[in-house]
């Protein structure tokens, strides 16, 4: 009798072990002859040779079909374990598997071409309207390339620019104040990537998430860096993020010119930004519009209606007359 110990840190231990461990009772069921017992990402089995050798290759299959699906179920289980192997998913168009094993996939042409678009250059524009999947797709692709080994860590950045609510009003401390900006990078991560591991790659700082203004001083290297709404970037910000990108980084930059919340008198960085790189080799655009809307129906109509809207305004534009009245709420 040998004992053999089998690691399997790379998983997700609630997605490999199961809901209540359903999924090791039904592993150690197969191996009726080993005594099998698992804590964290520690197995320990023991038994004779033969099965333990096999019982260790099994695992890392288990774990590898694991890691790549962000699922398990038994009848996986059991064509790795009594088969010939598991039965491959269709992956045609799959950026990544997300929590449960969902297949994210370029779902409009404009999807895919941005998956295209950032498999060819380093320095990747994703422009249009919400809702159009651009940063949901853009945070796929960095996933995947963590999960591939194609970089060491992911970078996600926003401007914390207000949109009509005053930042200093929000109640708790730096970090209390700046997370709602933040939240839908957090929604989309936990989309594609278990809770738990998740949780571990934020501790050790394989996915950073931070405003900004926090870029500064930095080189980014061996990263996917994501700047989302960049449209809220000044001309000073977007030229100080575009310069952190380091040796084998890749970045992409989404954002939506028709919804800027900078003061008027302030120009957008992102439009500057796509003007003066226009005719820079290495540097890919794609440009999304309504037909790429893949959110609630209404809101392709919301983004035709304020397009009418804002068309009538510039050729019907208000007449000159009375200056707006401000009232000072102090006084």
């Amino acid at each position: 009798m040998i004992e053999r110990i089998v690691i399997v840190d790379k998983v997700d231990p609630i997605c490999f072990y199961g809901v209540n461990n359903s999924n090791m009772q039904f592993i150690k069921n197969l191996f009726p002859k080993l005594r099998i017992s698992a804590r964290g990402s520690v197995i320990r089995v023991i038994g004779e040779e033969r099965e333990t050798a096999e019982f260790e290759s099994k695992i890392k299959a288990l774990a590898d079909y694991a890691e790549k699906y962000n699922s398990l179920p038994e009848d996986a289980i059991l064509d790795i374990i009594k088969g010939d192997g598991p039965k491959e998913r269709p992956s045609d168009g799959v950026i990544i598997y997300g929590v449960n094993g969902k297949p994210i996939t370029g779902r409009t042409p404009n999807q895919k071409k941005l998956v295209q678009t950032f498999a060819e250059n380093d320095l990747t524009f994703a422009l249009g309207p919400a809702g159009t999947g651009k940063t949901y797709i853009a945070i796929a692709m960095a996933v995947r390339a963590l999960k591939n080994r194609e970089a060491r860590r992911i970078i996600l950045s926003r401007p914390a620019v207000e949109a009509g609510e005053k930042l200093g009003f929000l109640p708790g401390d730096m970090k209390d104040k700046i997370d709602p900006y933040l939240q839908p990078l957090y929604d989309a991560l936990e989309d594609m990537i278990p809770a738990v591991k998740l949780k571990e790659y934020m501790e050790s700082k394989v996915i950073q998430i931070a405003p900004l203004a926090f870029m500064r001083g930095r080189t980014l290297n061996d990263a996917i860096i994501v700047l989302d709404e960049a449209q809220n970037t000044t001309t000073h910000q977007i030229k100080m993020f575009l310069t952190r990108l380091g040796m084998n980084a890749k970045m992409i930059i989404t954002g939506d010119v028709t919804q800027i919340d900078l003061p008027r008198q302030t120009q957008s960085g992102l439009i500057q930004a796509l003007k003066v790189l226009r005719d820079v080799p290495g540097i890919g655009k794609v440009e999304f519009g309504k037909k790429d809307i893949v959110r609630h129906h209404l809101v392709q109509r919301i983004v035709e209606a304020y397009e009418r809207h804002d068309e009538a305004e510039r050729q019907h534009p208000k007449a000159q007359g009375a200056p707006e009245i401000e009232i000072d709420i102090n006084e």
